[in-house]
């Protein structure tokens, strides 16, 4: 919550991946996720942040030497505070046909992104 900027306050956490936990996506308990959220982009509405897991080619090959795979994976965010891992989105692997995953646009302009990008 940032209505005071001088005293932001943390209302919600949520852990995925990681180059030690590798904590796994709701829906994949059974696959651990290589890498770690590196890139955030949130809708204008506030209510919606997604997650990629590919930074940079060099840094992923050197922190993760078995592979960093690919993954995205979408959270909830609750006007009143906390975040919630949407269970019904996580694209990973092959649905990005062995690409890395690094910056999301979504269409319409309706990122924080876009705001800079476009106008």
């Amino acid at each position: 919550d940032v209505t005071d900027p001088a005293l932001p306050r943390e209302t919600g956490s949520v852990h995925l991946g990681g180059i030690v936990g590798r904590r796994p996506h709701p829906a994949a308990p059974a696959s651990p996720l290589s890498g770690g959220p590196q890139m955030v982009e949130i809708s204008r509405d506030g209510r919606r942040v997604y997650l990629t897991n590919s930074l940079y080619g060099a840094w992923d090959d050197q922190f993760y030497p078995d592979g960093v795979g690919a993954w995205m994976a979408k959270l909830d965010a609750d006007p009143a505070g906390g975040l919630t891992v949407d269970e019904s989105f996580f694209p990973h692997g092959e649905d990005f046909r062995g690409l890395r995953v690094h910056q999301v646009r979504l269409q319409g302009g309706d990122a924080s992104s876009d705001s800079y990008c476009y106008r």
